[in-house]
């Protein structure tokens, strides 16, 4: 299951969440973004548990996709303990996105154990 993020949600769903997230920026007018959606809320079924899957519509919130570097789209970030710990640019289909998700997550365990959640307070110092 995916959900959708906007600017209020941000920190509370991804930022702070202590499992890892994979963000997908995306936009209607996108052909790949909107080629990926299904794919993208399919694989989210497979890591229930121990990936949350979030949208950010790149439209509606300039602001999130300025602030992680989205110079184009679509791409997904993974996020770890608040911190953005890889990327995945382009359009892919089930069994590479499903590769390429396994391969951060075998790279983020590390992160979760040495890691602390950034908080409000600690992000914006």
């Amino acid at each position: 299951m995916t959900i959708e993020v906007g600017s209020n949600e941000w920190h509370d769903k991804v930022l702070a969440s202590k499992t890892p997230v994979i963000v997908d920026f995306w936009a209607s007018w996108c052909p790949w973004c909107m080629k990926l959606m299904p794919v993208f809320e399919e694989v989210s079924k497979t890591y229930e548990g121990k990936l949350y899957f979030a949208k950010v519509d790149v439209e509606k919130y300039p602001d999130i996709a300025k602030a992680n570097g989205v110079m184009g789209i679509p791409v997904m970030k993974m996020f770890c303990g608040g911190r953005n710990v890889g990327e995945i640019v382009g359009y892919m289909n089930k069994e590479k996105l499903v590769h390429e998700l396994d391969k951060m997550l075998s790279t983020v365990r590390e992160c979760l154990t040495q890691s602390s959640v950034l908080t409000k307070e600690t992000a914006t110092k």
